[in-house]
């Protein structure tokens, strides 16, 4: 039998809560607990300051900070273990806390998510190993929702692209290879891209040590010698197939609320100003004493405030379109009033009445009564979440009512439509009079309008990259000088470094005599391969601009970004959604038929592969290799094969409940934004009303936005006068 223990992403959370406590537990006594600031709020996420308490943590210190104190004798250090810097930084604090004490102070260090041997290294050249206990904490994905599991790392997309540390694949590859020893190996891994690549092959290899180490230990019930009958299969997707998605100004709520706020591990910092909450700083008692005048301006109090499911209201909008949001709050505003008007009028007519209450109004009974109060609390739940979002989406419609917010909007959609393909040749170019006209070449651009203005330089740089990104291998040369000069102009000589770093990353760079192209090798079947994506010829082939998009009703993955339907979902519905895609583009009926075979799980059955069929012609135009493996597949004669391609096809599943119960894997290296996990739960949504439900459950290495990853490149340095956020 296949392990069929249900994915419950909850079951992480409990497991990681649980191995901390236990850390903690085992230093006995009073302890300070110096933190690195990147997973403080993962801390938060697992467990509260008072349960650390419990467990005897004292005072909670920043690493970065560098000032933790010697009150007490244990000191305990939970830091990121594959970090150099942070190493040297947990190396210096020992040393420091050592000499400036009389008192024998014990360190204890927990690696998250492991130890290395680097960090070793740098403890004992710092002489400071021997002094220490180390421990692992292997806290891998974090559930954000019960859809939505992430690593963590915020440095992920700069170290995969522009310092080209593949560790964020070796820590996704570690944390898939635990969910498979508890629910059994993945049926089949479907990717695209250089990195799915990586973390497949990685994946493989990791499967075959572990295989070899239980047949060394003769380990026969080990979950990876069975096939998991709940996760059905596993999607990866490279986040470099498709760039230009997450350079977009997300239109959902809650991808609009981290473009304004920045969402970090489910909150945002909220001025409390726009909550109506003064609750960040203590009350002060008026005083008769206090001074007429006024106070010297500070920074404006925020608040913290929490965005998951726990809200119902929250959930209920993050993934509508933001035009529709409006309508949505002034509806429950209507239904709570309301309801709280039905439940006065008895007691103000018995009021007016003098206590007689007339026959076409009875008065609520002692029953009825006690249900509404204890209905109350979440009234009033209902209504300060009510006023929160409210307030939260005014702070957002100020914002995009900005002159230069509009104005970068316009440039996106207006580049993102004109991209175009030339018919005399395959290479992609970008029509001067829908896309590069906002680049002048000669100044007077929209581009040099924004920058003119002040413009933050996050928007600019988005602009720019999201045009050569499109440009299906960069800009031309002309408007990518014209705008280098601009920004180095506006923002600083320091910038010049930030154009170097963005080339690096693949966000920028110059079309060199026809852009687009392949190269051999690396696919299925050693075929040529997309050295970048080219937006012009997937425009049409997989529909990613739709012109009729209904907020109101959407039927369609473009209402995200209203209108541009995300590369990256649209991969994700070549193997989901065949039918669909093939019905949408508008293709021939053979090849309607063939999504339809495909679908149905025909084509495992006969020996085909049916992975991302029959859009492979599309999909060579985006970049890097397609993967698909069927993992179970060595037996003899072809029977584990065959077990394989039952499990593919939902052999066993008895109707449309069993369905509901499978998971698909949705796993995004690099980085996912908050409009791409709203689309991937619309497919969900369409994957039902097809009648083939299933979870699908988003896995990333952290979560991006275009500001975030240009800031990855961004050369913080003034040089002169000149800052590199704004003019001198």
């Amino acid at each position: 039998m296949a392990p069929t223990t249900p994915f419950n992403p909850s079951d992480l959370t409990q497991k990681a809560r649980r191995d901390l406590l236990r850390l903690l537990e085992g230093v006995r006594g009073k302890k300070n607990l110096v933190i690195e600031k990147g997973l403080a709020g993962v801390v938060d996420l697992l467990v509260k300051y008072s349960t650390l308490q419990e467990y005897g943590v004292d005072q909670v210190f920043f690493l970065e900070n560098a000032n933790v104190d010697t009150s007490q004798r244990n000191v305990v250090f939970c830091v990121r273990g594959e970090k150099p810097k942070q190493v040297q930084a947990v190396a210096a604090q020992i040393k420091r806390v050592r000499q400036s004490s009389q008192i024998d102070h014990g360190f204890s260090i927990f690696w998250v998510p492991r130890r290395t041997l680097v960090s070793d290294q740098i403890l004992e050249e710092d002489g400071v190993l021997g002094d220490v206990s180390i421990s692992e904490l292997p806290i891998y994905f974090i559930p954000l929702e019960k859809d939505l599991l992430s690593l963590q790392l915020e440095d992920s997309f700069g170290d995969l692209f522009l310092r080209k540390d593949p560790g964020s694949i070796f820590l996704t590859a570690k944390a898939l290879m635990l969910i498979q020893q508890t629910h059994g190996l993945f049926p089949r891994i479907i990717g695209k891209g250089d990195n799915a690549k990586r973390l497949t092959d990685l994946l493989v290899r990791m499967r075959t040590e572990a295989s070899v180490e239980s047949s060394s230990s003769n380990t026969t019930n080990s979950p990876l010698s069975k096939r998991s009958t709940t996760i059905e299969d596993v999607i990866v997707i490279d986040r470099s197939i498709d760039l230009a998605t997450p350079l977009l100004t997300q239109l959902t709520y809650e991808g609009l609320l981290d473009e304004v706020f920045t969402i970090t591990n489910n909150h945002i910092d909220v001025p409390t100003s726009i909550t109506g909450s003064n609750t960040t700083a203590p009350a002060q008692p008026p005083s008769s004493t206090s001074p007429a005048t006024p106070a010297p301006p500070t920074t404006p109090l925020t608040r913290k405030t929490l965005l998951d499911a726990s809200d119902p209201l929250f959930a209920s909008l993050r993934d509508t379109n933001f035009a529709l949001v409006g309508a949505l709050l002034n509806k429950v505003a209507r239904r709570l009033q309301a309801t709280y008007d039905a439940h006065r009028a008895p007691q103000q007519t018995s009021s007016s009445t003098g206590g007689a209450q007339p026959p076409s109004q009875p008065q609520l009974s002692t029953a009825e009564l006690r249900a509404f109060v204890a209905r109350l609390p979440g009234y009033q739940a209902e209504q300060a979440s009510l006023k929160t979002h409210t307030g939260l989406a005014e702070a957002v419609m100020a914002a995009t009512r900005d002159a230069v917010w509009a104005d970068a909007l316009e440039v996106q959609q207006g580049v993102v439509a004109g991209a175009t393909t030339t018919s005399s040749s395959s290479t992609s170019t970008v029509d001067a009079s829908g896309g590069l006209e906002y680049f002048g070449a000669g100044g007077g651009g929209k581009v040099d309008e924004l920058m003119a203005r002040g413009a933050p330089l996050a928007t600019v740089l988005r602009l720019g990259c999201l045009a050569s990104v499109v440009g299906g291998g960069g800009m031309r040369a002309r408007e990518a000088e014209a705008w280098k000069r601009g920004v180095v102009g506006a923002y600083g000589w320091a910038q010049l470094v930030t154009m170097a770093a963005l080339e690096r990353m693949g966000l920028f760079g110059v079309r060199a005599g026809g852009a687009f192209g392949f190269v051999g090798g690396g696919g299925e079947g050693g075929g040529q391969v997309a050295k970048s994506s080219d937006y012009g010829v997937l425009r049409r082939a997989l529909r990613l601009v739709v012109d009729d998009v209904d907020e109101h009703a959407p039927q369609d993955i473009a209402y995200a970004y209203s209108g541009y339907a995300p590369l990256s979902i649209r991969v994700v519905q070549c193997v989901l959604l065949k039918r669909y895609l093939a019905t949408l583009t508008k293709a021939s009926a053979g090849v309607v038929q063939q999504a339809k075979v495909a679908e149905e799980g025909v084509g495992a059955s006969l020996g085909v592969k049916a992975g991302f069929k029959p859009f492979e012609d599309a999909l060579r135009y985006v970049k890097g290799p397609n993967v698909e493996i069927e993992q179970g597949n060595e037996g003899k004669d072809g029977k584990d094969r065959e077990k394989a391609r039952a499990i593919l096809k939902g052999s066993g599943a008895s109707g449309k409940e069993k369905d509901k119960d499978k998971v698909t894997l949705v796993v995004f290296v690099g980085g996912v934004c908050y409009a791409e996990v709203a689309a991937c739960r619309f497919v969900a949504e369409q994957l039902e009303k097809e009648g083939r439900g299933r979870r699908i459950i988003v896995l990333t290495t952290s979560m991006i936005s275009g500001d975030r990853m240009v800031e990855a490149a961004v050369q913080k340095q003034e040089v002169g006068n000149t800052s590199a956020n704004g003019h001198s």
